[in-house]
C-alpha cells in the first residue's frame, strides 16, 4: 500500500508527522517543485519523501490536505479515480454555502473524483493538535470518518489506527460529512472537538 499528502500546508505537515511517527512511508506533493519542500520534509522525518504532483497521484491511498477549491486542479491531474482511495481533509471555511449548491463540502469535493473511494477524514482538528503525538494519558485521539462507500471507511480506520488514532465512522457524507464541515462562516458541530478514547 502506497500512500502520499498533496499539500504541504500545516495540515499536510500535520499528517506528514503522523506517517513519521510510525515510520511509514509518504510522498508527500503541492503545486510547488519536490525540491522546496525538501528540507520541511527532512525535518519531520526521513520516511517523507517529496516528489511531484503525478508520482502523488500514482499512490494507492491519497490525502488532499490543499485549500478548498484547490481539489478541482488535483482531480484534473487524471480521468478515472478508480481504485484509488481519497481522503478529504480540506475545509470550506469562507466558501460561501451558495457555492457549494447546498451539498456538504465533502460531497462537492467527492464529485470531483469519479471512481474513487472516498473518504471524509481527519479534517476536525487544528493542524497542531493534528500534529501532536495522538496518544493521550492512555487513550488515542479521536478522528472522525464519514463515506458514501461503506467499504472505504474501514481501510481508512486501519490506517488511522496505524498511525495511532481512534477512528470513529459517522456514515454517509449528508449525515457525517456534515458534522465535521466547515463552510460560509461556520463550523459544524465536532469541528475542533478534541476527543480521546480510552480502550
Amino acid at each position: 500500500m502506497s500512500y502520499s499528502i498533496i499539500g504541504f500546508g500545516a495540515v499536510g505537515q500535520a499528517l506528514a508527522r503522523a506517517f513519521a511517527r510510525k515510520n511509514i512511508d509518504v510522498t508527500v506533493a503541492s503545486r510547488r517543485p519536490p525540491e522546496t519542500l525538501m528540507q520541511q520534509a527532512r525535518a519531520i522525518g526521513p520516511t517523507v519523501v517529496p516528489r511531484t504532483l503525478q508520482d502523488a497521484i500514482a499512490s494507492d491511498t491519497i490525502f488532499l490536505a490543499v485549500p478548498f477549491w484547490e481539489h478541482r486542479e488535483v482531480a484534473k491531474q487524471i480521468k478515472s479515480w478508480k481504485g484509488k482511495t481519497v481522503i478529504d481533509a480540506t475545509n470550506a471555511y469562507g466558501v460561501p454555502v451558495e457555492e457549494l449548491q447546498g451539498l456538504p463540502s465533502s460531497a462537492v469535493v467527492a464529485k470531483a473524483f469519479p471512481g474513487s473511494r472516498f473518504v471524509k477524514g481527519f479534517n476536525h482538528l487544528p493542524a497542531a493538535v493534528l500534529a501532536a503525538d495522538p496518544s493521550v494519558n492512555g487513550g488515542s485521539r479521536v478522528v472522525f470518518l464519514s463515506s458514501d462507500d461503506e467499504s472505504a471507511v474501514a481501510p481508512v480506520a486501519a490506517l488511522a489506527e496505524q498511525l495511532g488514532f481512534a477512528p470513529i465512522a459517522l456514515g454517509p457524507l449528508k449525515d457525517g460529512g456534515s458534522l465535521v464541515q466547515a463552510r460560509g462562516n461556520t463550523w459544524a458541530q465536532l469541528i475542533f472537538k478534541d476527543l480521546v478514547k480510552f480502550k
